[in-house]
């Protein structure tokens, strides 16, 4: 047999690992024992001699390859004790577009109801770890000022499910190089919403917004009644996902045109479904 041409400090530790289960095990258990080497282990010198010169190559490769199986879990690992198993941070998603309305039509429970339900979606799909706010914007009324949508979202940038930059800040969002569209504008499971061509259309989101992002200056109803109607008169400033249809401005992602009325039924009838855009701050 040719002699192993390992080292003897390479061999010895590899012979006590792999004699020493009874040690890893009971480090692994958390025994008190197990953090000091066991009483009395002293192997003798000719027996190590033996060992050394009887191992052979492939033999100490294996031994000295074995991980240890105390080994902590990888960064990718889901164990018990990653705490980043599933979180936001795993994800980097902050920006989509929901996967279902609370499904009163545009009665969303107003801007509170709107950011819960944004939340919960987020939390579901593993990044609720962060502060969500609806894409909406708001009228003055009441002696409340109005809310623009584009100063509830944060500042940037922001990126899908499928870790795709829609936009590095405010204006790029609203100008022309966001990649907002049908295939950017994901849910929070990180698909595709049908758009125009597709059974049923669902394109028509709920902004109430000018294309700037911001509230409608005028005293005409954008935002059925600050998304708190679900009746068939009034209207609510929707933009396409999928930049495309009619209206007068077809291609615009967040002001296309004004709904025909708030119900579940009206947004249904011209290409909706009561969805919204949902941003991370």
């Amino acid at each position: 047999m040719r002699p192993s041409k390992f080292t003897e400090e390479q061999i010895v530790p590899a012979l006590r690992r792999a004699e020493g289960d009874t040690a890893v095990n009971a480090t692994c258990r958390g025994s008190p024992e197990a953090s000091s080497p066991r009483r009395g282990y002293r192997p003798h010198q000719n027996r190590r001699t033996a060992m050394r010169n009887r191992l052979s190559p492939i033999l100490a490769v294996v031994l000295l390859s074995v991980p240890s199986a105390c080994a902590a879990p990888g960064r990718g690992s889901a164990g018990a004790g990653d705490e980043t198993a599933g979180s936001d941070t795993t994800t980097g998603m902050s920006f989509f577009l929901t996967s279902a309305g609370p499904g009163n039509g545009a009665n969303l429970g107003g801007l509170a109801g709107a950011d819960a339900h944004c939340q919960t979606l987020a939390a579901a799909a593993g990044a609720g770890g962060r502060t969500w706010r609806a894409y909406l914007s708001t009228s003055a009324a009441g002696g409340q000022a109005a809310v623009n949508a584009r100063d509830r979202i944060g500042t940037g940038p922001w990126y899908n499910a499928r870790g795709v930059r829609v936009a590095s800040n405010v204006a790029e969002l609203h100008g022309e190089g966001s990649a907002l569209g049908k295939q950017g504008s994901l849910t929070e499971r990180g698909d595709t919403v049908n758009g125009r061509g597709d059974t049923p259309n669902r394109h028509d989101i709920l902004t109430g917004s000018q294309p700037d992002g911001t509230a409608f200056p005028d005293t005409a109803d954008h935002t059925c009644r600050n998304w708190s109607s679900d009746a068939a008169d009034g209207s609510a400033q929707v933009g396409h996902h999928d930049r495309q249809g009619g209206g007068e401005r077809p291609t615009s992602w967040n002001s296309a045109h004004p709904s025909r009325g708030c119900s579940q039924a009206n947004l249904r009838g011209t290409g909706g479904d009561g969805l919204f855009y949902c941003f991370a701050r």
